[in-house]
């Protein structure tokens, strides 16, 4: 009975040794990545800061609208070709969902704070799966996640013209939220793989990330609204 108790015993320590072991080993990545990805992440939240505090701005001017839209499209266009900061881009598209903010304070400004916390989480664990997993194991998905977000587009079009339903309206806003979680563990791959090859571009990097991020929070908050 010893002996069958220390045998399960050690294979059990062994397994939860391995477990921790795996969790902490960032082994398959070099030192060069690790230290973009730091910049990136830290990047992220300067962007998140700022993407607040455009929300903020709404609340109190009511700028949010289809022109801070337009702004955040343009300055993320030329984020794309010139290497200036985030943080205009960020600003623009906290005010752009501003409103949707507005409407979750003046229902509960609980929900505000559950929608960023499931957010957070999300993003927290889906980037650290792809972070963990085996180099390029996830990259395969992008092209299933780019046909979703293509239907996803064609449907929102043919609402927009045809008129939508209730229905249409709910998968687009489950299958969204699938797809941007999905984007989430592809980009933080792909920015792991680009600076593998010489790619070092934290602030673009970070704005692939602040994108994804934005996209899954304004999903979920619209769930926890409705």
């Amino acid at each position: 009975m010893d002996a069958f108790s220390s045998f399960f015993g050690s294979q059990s320590s062994s397994r939860n040794r391995w477990s921790y072991d795996s969790l902490k080993s960032f082994s398959h990545i070099s030192p060069v990545v690790q230290a973009h990805l730091k910049q990136v992440y830290l990047s992220l939240c300067c962007a998140l800061i700022a993407s607040a505090a455009g929300a903020y701005l709404h609340l109190l001017w009511n700028i949010g609208g289809l022109l801070t839209t337009f702004a955040c499209m343009g300055c993320m266009a030329w984020l794309l070709s010139t290497p200036p900061h985030q943080e205009a881009s960020a600003v623009f598209e906290g005010a752009s969902i501003g409103p949707l903010i507005d409407l979750a304070i003046e229902i509960d400004p609980s929900i505000l704070v559950s929608a960023f916390g499931g957010t957070a989480l999300a993003f927290g664990c889906f980037s650290a799966a792809a972070l963990l997993a085996r180099r390029r194991e996830y990259l395969y998905l992008g092209g299933l996640l780019s046909s979703g977000l293509s239907i996803l587009l064609w449907l929102h079009f043919a609402s927009a013209i045809f008129g939508g339903s209730a229905a249409i309206f709910k998968f687009e806003l489950y299958f969204g939220l699938l797809v941007f979680v999905g984007f989430t563990i592809v980009d933080t791959q792909d920015i792991i793989e680009k600076a593998h090859h010489g790619d070092l571009d934290y602030v673009n990097h970070a704005l692939l990330l602040f994108t994804d991020f934005a996209a899954v929070f304004v999903r979920i908050l619209t769930i926890v609204v409705s």
